[in-house]
Order: C-alpha cells, then structure tokens, then sequence
C-alpha cells in the first residue's frame, strides 16, 4: 500500500545554494475512468491553482472495529477489525483579486465546485462519475482523491457586489479502488501515480521520491519507453506504477 504523500529528498546538510523559488500548489484534476469510479483514471485534464500556498495539511486515517455485545459479564466484548477508513486531507484554499478587481476569484470557486459534480463524459456513458484531483506541491504529492465537500465563504466584494475575496474549505478522500494489473504477458503496468517533469528534474530523483530508491530509475525508463534518461523534457509525464508493478518491468 502506497504511502499518502510523499516527498522528494531533502538537501544535503550544509549545502550551500541559491534560495528555492516559490513553488505554488494546485489541484491536477484526472479525467475519471470510463469503467467507474474505482478503476484507473484518465489522464489530467485542468488544474486549481492556490493563489496563496496553504498554512496546513490535515490529514485523517481511521479504522473501523466492532464490538460483540457480551451478556451475563461486566466486560465489554472483545473488538475485531473490520477494515480501514480510507484517508481524508483537508485544508483551506484563499483566493483573491483585490489587485485586479475581476472574476478570478468566481471561477476558481466555481471551478472547486465542478469537482463534486459528474463530468459530461461519465455522464454519457451513463456511469456518472466526478473528476479524480490530486494535490501537487513542489516536492509533495497527495494521493488520488475525490472531492468529498467544499465550503466558500466570500468575504470582501467589489461595490458592483462581485466577490473578490473567498477562503474555501476543502476535503478530498482517498479513492477506496485499487487499480487492478494488467495481463503479465502485456508487458504492462498499472498506472499508480502520475509525475509531470520539471527543471531539475531526473529518473533517479523521480525514483527516489515515489520508492525511497534511485537505483530503480532503470525500471522506471523501462515502463515509460525511455531511451536517453538524460534528456527529461520539461512538461513530460511520466507513469509512476506501485513498486511491485514496477518489479515486474525490470
């Protein structure tokens, strides 16, 4: 089982360098499968950009448990697990345009919205299914999710009565569905996570992010038909496969 964020290695200690420059969080929004909400999702179609970086991640992982009533005792019975939650992040995301004064804030609270609501895709195919999100930020990566609730609260406006100011309370639940693997003798994997390169970036580092790794950069070109490792283009996407898929390609 995948961990439900993961980060990129740390900096060296003592290493001297450059300050990072702001890396701004977003939601990717993920087209959902055709064939339901727990089989593999498309591919990302848009994204919601944070206008200000969130001060916090909540996250929640619960189980659940029951408890036969026990008669002619004073004991309580005993529990037995009956499986896990799935995990739940919330945060909060602060939108503003008191420095253009237009719609922005609008669309990006309706944008929010769509994401509780079917795609017109799943909607003709008669499997009404709302857009899979995953947070990306910098070195971090959520886990895929749906878009559980939202909540805005507008909070300053144009004279007009446009609202320029929104903070939107947000929670995504983890997808419950596993992807299920493909024929062995395909020669293919099932997608579990998706990574869009950026300056910087390199197999080994992508490897080392999703695994804990870099020695499995190998298997990882395998699985995304790369030739030259060395020339990454910006923008690529790259397939991510759980590490025993990934096992299975080397």
């Amino acid at each position: 089982m995948s961990a439900p964020i993961a980060f990129a290695a740390s900096a060296a200690s003592g290493s001297q360098g450059p300050p990072p420059s702001l890396t701004r969080a977003h939601l990717e929004l993920l087209n959902p499968p055709n064939g339901g909400c727990t089989a593999r999702p498309g591919a990302a179609f848009d994204t919601i950009e944070f206008h200000f970086n969130p001060r916090e991640l909540r996250f929640t992982k619960s189980a659940q448990w029951r408890r036969s009533p026990q008669r002619n005792t004073r004991r309580s019975g005993v529990p037995e697990f009956q499986g896990p939650d799935p995990c739940r992040l919330t945060l909060e995301m602060f939108f503003d345009a008191t420095d253009t004064m237009d719609d922005k804030v609008v669309k990006a609270v309706e944008k929010l919205f769509t994401c509780v609501v079917p795609t017109d895709g799943t909607l003709a195919n008669a499997k009404p299914c709302p857009p899979w999100v995953v947070l990306r930020w910098g070195v971090l990566s959520g886990f895929t999710a749906f878009v559980r609730d939202v909540t805005a609260t507008f909070t300053l406006f144009t004279p007009g009565g446009l609202p320029v100011r929104a903070l939107c309370s947000v929670t995504l639940e983890e997808i419950a569905g596993v992807p299920p693997r493909q024929n062995p003798t395909s020669g293919g994997v099932g997608t579990h996570d998706v990574h869009v390169v950026v300056a910087g970036d390199s197999l080994a580092a992508v490897a080392y992010r999703a695994y804990g790794d870099p020695n499995l950069w190998r298997a990882l070109a395998r699985v995304n038909g790369i030739d030259d490792p060395m020339r990454l283009r910006h923008g690529t996407r790259l397939i991510v496969p759980a590490r025993e898929e990934l096992a299975d390609a080397r």
